[in-house]
């Protein structure tokens, strides 16, 4: 009787939430990991093809229960007051475990410099103000027990940077680090822009 007045409880709180994910335990360990803040600078130290390159992402917007969100900034270790990349991720899981980062802008990114050092939402930030980045989401798949590993579709993320006319995001996520291989590529498909060793290897500078 209890199970069944439990499941009941859950199929009213679903129907009257009908945008409510599911969050299995993959899920909250990939959502896990990705949050916090990041580092090149090893990488940086050993190879001068790269560069140091501070990543922090924050999740935001905790109430919301159609995935988890975050707060996504970049920059070169020497000027992180002026990030070169401000983002929201939305992370989801879809089915066969499939999990989608899906990727927008926001108006003047620049009035939130630093929020992913706040404990609250940035308040002038919200989701209604997002532009969706139409075929640059991430599809993440659990490779092994240790190994999250996923990219952008073939030739769907639009980019006009450097000449190039699409771009295309490799990641690999572990529990200690990020690696990011962001490429960009003309008509013809040559790279004009990204690194070309292989990824940024971004290790986690706030393990637990």
């Amino acid at each position: 009787m209890k199970r069944t007045i439990s499941i009941l409880i859950f199929l009213f709180f679903l129907y009257q939430n009908p945008n409510c994910v599911a969050q299995s335990a993959d899920f909250k360990k990939l959502v896990s990991w990705m949050e916090g803040s990041f580092s090149s600078s090893l990488q940086a130290q050993q190879d001068s093809d790269f560069f140091d390159i501070r990543l922090h992402i924050k999740r935001i917007w905790k109430s919301n229960t159609d995935g988890v969100w975050f707060y996504v900034e970049q920059a070169v270790s020497t000027a992180q007051d002026k990030p070169y990349r401000q983002r929201i991720y939305h992370v989801t899981q879809k089915e066969n475990k499939i999990f989608e980062s899906a990727v927008y802008t926001f108006p003047k990114p620049l009035r939130f410099v630093g929020n992913w050092k706040l404990e609250e939402d940035p308040g002038a930030l919200t989701p209604d103000s997002l532009e969706t980045r139409k075929g640059c989401a991430v599809y993440l798949t659990k490779k092994d027990k240790q190994t999250f590993d996923g990219s952008t579709h073939e030739k769907d993320c639009e980019s006009d940077l450097r000449g190039a006319k699409y771009a295309s995001s490799k990641v690999t996520l572990l529990k200690d680090r990020l690696i990011s291989w962001d490429q960009g590529f003309d008509g013809d498909g040559k790279q004009v822009w990204g690194a070309t060793k292989g990824g940024y290897i971004f290790i986690k500078e706030n393990k637990d």
